[in-house]
C-alpha cells in the first residue's frame, strides 16, 4: 500500500494554488475552462487506498468550491471520479501490470495509455460539474460542448506538464 508523504502535501498546495490563482482566469471563448487541480488526484500512486482517494478528492474539491463559491459541485465531481479511478485503472492495466508504488504518469506507461487513463475521467468530472451547474439537461448540447472543450484544454495542459515536470523513465 502506497503512503503519501511530504511531496504529496506540497503538490496538493501547488495544484490548488495554481488552480485558484492562475487557472481560475483561464477561459477560452467563454466555453473551455481549465481545471488543472484534477491532475493532482489523477497522478496519485496506483495503490492508494480508495477511501483515502475519495477523502483527498473531497478535500481538494471542497477547497476549490470555497474559492469558486460553487456550493459543493467540485467536491461531488472529484469524489465521484476518485471512486471510479481504481476501477478504471484495473480495466486499463498494462500487460505487465503495475509496479508497486507506480504512479500513473506518461513517462512510465506511454502517451496512449496516459490519454486513455486521463481523458475519460476528466470528461466525466467536467460533465458532472457543468451539468450540475446548469441545473439539469435544459442546455444539454451547450453543456456537453463546454465539458468536451474543457476536457480538451485540461488534458492538453496536463500533457504539457507531463513533458515538463514528470520523472524520466527508469531503465
Amino acid at each position: 500500500m502506497s503512503r503519501l508523504g511530504i511531496g504529496h502535501i506540497f503538490s496538493f498546495f501547488l495544484y490548488m494554488g495554481l488552480q485558484v490563482l492562475i487557472m481560475k482566469n483561464v477561459v477560452l471563448f467563454h466555453t473551455a475552462f481549465c481545471f488543472i487541480y484534477v491532475a493532482y488526484l489523477l497522478l496519485l500512486p496506483v495503490d492508494v487506498n480508495p477511501l483515502l482517494l475519495m477523502a483527498l478528492g473531497f478535500i481538494m474539491g471542497f477547497t476549490i468550491d470555497i474559492f469558486y463559491d460553487s456550493l459543493g459541485m467540485h467536491a461531488f465531481a472529484t469524489v465521484f471520479i476518485m471512486y471510479l479511478r481504481n476501477y478504471w485503472l484495473k480495466l486499463i492495466t498494462p500487460q505487465g501490470g503495475y509496479d508497486s508504488n507506480a504512479v500513473p504518469v506518461m513517462s512510465m506507461n506511454g502517451a496512449q495509455w496516459f490519454l486513455i487513463y486521463v481523458a475519460p475521467l476528466l470528461f466525466l468530472h467536467h460533465a458532472l460539474l457543468f451539468f450540475i451547474e446548469a441545473g439539469g439537461f435544459r442546455l444539454f448540447w451547450f453543456t456537453l460542448w463546454k465539458a468536451l472543450a474543457s476536457t480538451l484544454l485540461t488534458t492538453l495542459l496536463i500533457v504539457i506538464f507531463q513533458f515538463m515536470f514528470a520523472p524520466k523513465k527508469r531503465l
